[in-house]
């Protein structure tokens, strides 16, 4: 596995991942996993965060302690199943912005396609985590990297819950300065572009238009 990739084996993480696979798991507890999930993993995805020392009074004396250090991050999900992930990121970064990009694959040729983009100003000095549940072909994730890249980010994370091999392969080909975070790899895509096992349509599952 690429060193860019990192899968994220926490035995939490795995847990809910188990209720998130199975079929039964109806939306509101769908919805609900994928938010804790994607909480979880951010834990590990802002582990370098620079911290700079600071001193406050405790209700018994002074004290030196750590905080972030002036680190502008901002979370970019793919609409629309992205947008499960980015309640739980921000219950860990709330002063974070939120961006957007809409892409839909092409059933017929697996390709995605754009019809919206909508990023914070200031990408330019910001770290951008981009969220989308599903890593499959991997043909989202690297046009919503292209897209981002115009705008000069300092740095681009993406943040999956679960990816194809057929789908690392690709991002990290095409991106080889992104890291990729993820809770699982499975085994492959099937002729429709499903992930195998995988979940299903995440977007489909979230929202309850299945």
């Amino acid at each position: 596995m690429d060193n860019k990739v990192l899968i994220m084996d926490h035995p939490l993480i795995q847990h809910k991942l188990t209720f998130l696979r199975d079929k039964n798991t109806g939306s509101k507890e769908f919805r609900e996993l994928v938010g804790e999930i994607a909480m979880l993993m951010c834990y590990e995805a802002t582990r370098d965060l620079p911290l700079e020392e600071t001193t406050i009074e405790t209700p018994i004396s002074k004290a030196k302690t750590k905080v972030i250090a002036g680190r502008k991050l901002a979370f970019v999900p793919i609409l629309r199943a992205g947008l499960g992930m980015v309640d739980g990121v921000l219950r860990m970064v709330p002063a974070a912005k939120v961006g957007h990009i809409g892409l839909y694959r092409d059933h017929e040729t697996l390709q995605p396609v754009e019809y919206y983009s909508k990023l914070p100003l200031d990408t330019n000095e910001r770290d951008v985590i981009i969220l989308d549940p599903m890593l499959a072909t991997g043909g989202s994730a690297i046009d919503a990297i292209t897209i981002i890249k115009r705008s000069n980010p300092k740095s681009i994370r993406f943040m999956c819950i679960i990816a194809a091999p057929e789908g690392i392969d690709a991002l990290t080909k095409a991106h080889p300065d992104v890291e990729v975070y993820c809770a699982a790899v499975d085994d492959h895509l099937n002729e429709f572009g499903y992930i195998v096992p995988g979940l299903g349509d995440a977007g489909d599952r979230i929202f309850g238009t299945i």
